[in-house]
């Protein structure tokens, strides 16, 4: 399954400090349809995400009814990114 989507990147305090987008609801609840059979447990759903010209490899985890794409630092600092900025992803799960 392909999604692409548009989201704005936010900081979160959760485990770590880290930037994330919100994937809408409906894919979210997409993505939910198929957890079972994509996830490694704790509905966290493997994917490979592209931002811009970067391509990663990471997982999704939910929060509030919606998954939470992490932006690595690595991310952050090649595609010049900060919180508030919005951006085009690409998520390939599975």
């Amino acid at each position: 399954m392909v999604i692409e989507f548009e989201g704005e990147i936010i900081y979160w305090r959760g485990p770590a400090p880290f930037l994330f987008v919100a994937v809408p609801e409906e894919p979210s609840q997409n993505i939910k349809a198929i957890s079972g059979m994509v996830s490694y447990g704790w509905d966290v759903i493997p994917v490979h995400v592209r931002i811009g010209d970067t391509e990663w490899k990471t997982s999704l985890f939910p929060k509030d009814g919606r998954y939470l794409v992490p932006i690595k630092m690595i991310v952050q600092n090649s595609e010049n990114l900060e919180v508030g900025d919005r951006v085009s992803i690409q998520l390939a799960v599975g």
